[in-house]
């Protein structure tokens, strides 16, 4: 069968090629990939910026597809079964994280597309225990969505203090921070979202999506604006999704005294912040990362209620073998998903 695979270390060193096609072990299931989501990972995967990829690994982390074998010893599944799947292959179990459902902060966990065989291929063999049922009403291509949604729950749901009725200002309009609107409107906060000037089409969609306030930033209006809103106090709780040291010091300027800013995005380097906000604002300043299975849970129930809207995130399809098209325009911010199909045998 057709990958998209990581060979080797270095810069580069990404190609399709032919692999055989996996079979599933005790506990696993063989799943036919339908579509899979272009990440910022796998980018950095692509230019040797992921220290956690252990090549030669088949990339893809965000995949959705159809049961079509079942290992020993799995019950529960069928094959035929419309499904999204978990990106943790793996982790300890015993750990503190494993024990309290944290399975994301286990340091023996291993990801699918990075440290084993991802979704970027015609089959791919997963663990029983990653697998979570598509809604019936769900798209294959919103089905390879769930995973930023999941990592969206996270943040939101479990992570910050969000209750109905609050100010949340969220910067960056990408598909994390259209995700983190999504589930932030379902528990009835208002929202303001803002972005740069090459943003506005991703505004246009946040404001299809509810947001109650779309800002393209400029400190000089924008900040003032919130002020105005919040009746002077500043946002309650601030999502920085951008990765942005610039949207960093829009947060901590936009939030009230004993505000609360999550963390989402990575930036990759070191950056530069003025930390005596967060002391003479005595702001509480939490990071998120990724996600765990009760976080899933959260996503698909908000996915079966329809209280999320995932097809709007979808920018272009691509077939496997134009995998370099769909990941050059992810990396230049054109859109906002691209999904990868896997070449027809």
């Amino acid at each position: 069968m057709k990958a998209l695979r990581k060979l080797q270390r270095g810069p580069g060193n990404v190609e399709v090629v032919e692999i055989p096609s996996p079979a599933p072990k005790e506990g696993e299931v063989l799943v036919e990939v339908k579509y899979a989501g272009i990440c910022g990972t796998d980018i950095h995967i692509l230019h040797d910026l992921y220290p956690k990829a252990r090549p030669p690994v088949t990339l893809g982390h965000e995949f959705c597809g159809v049961v079509t074998q079942l290992g020993p010893q799995v019950t529960g599944w069928r094959t035929g079964d419309r499904v999204t799947v978990d990106t943790a292959a793996s982790f300890c179990g015993l750990c503190q994280f494993c024990k309290a459902g944290q399975t994301q902060l286990c340091n023996q966990r291993v990801g699918y597309g990075s440290s084993t065989d991802g979704g970027f291929a015609s089959l791919v063999t997963v663990r029983e225990g990653a697998l979570h049922r598509l809604p019936d009403h769900l798209s294959f291509q919103e089905g390879a969505i769930c995973e930023p949604l999941a990592c969206a729950a996270h943040a939101v749901m479990e992570v910050s203090s969000v209750v109905p009725g609050i100010w949340v200002l969220i910067t960056g309009p990408g598909t994390i921070g259209l995700c983190a609107l999504q589930v932030a409107k379902a528990m009835r906060a208002k929202v303001i979202i803002t972005g740069t000037q090459r943003d506005e089409e991703r505004l246009k969609v946040a404001e299809r999506l509810g947001a109650d306030h779309c800002l393209q930033i400029n400190p000089q209006d924008s900040l003032p604006f919130i002020s105005q809103l919040t009746g002077g106090d500043g946002a309650d709780i601030a999502f920085e999704c951008s990765g942005n040291a610039n949207a960093v010091k829009d947060c901590l300027a936009a939030l009230r005294k004993g505000g609360e800013m999550i963390q989402v995005g990575l930036f990759g380097h070191p950056i530069l912040s003025n930390y005596d906000d967060i002391v003479l604002k005595e702001i509480h300043l939490k990071g998120t990362f990724g996600h765990n299975r009760g976080n899933w849970v959260k996503a698909i129930n908000l996915l079966e209620t329809r209280k999320v809207n995932l097809q709007l995130l979808v920018s272009g399809e691509f077939p496997l073998s134009r995998w370099p098209e769909g990941f050059r325009l992810f990396e230049k911010g054109a859109g906002l998903k691209y999904l990868l199909y896997p070449i027809k045998q």
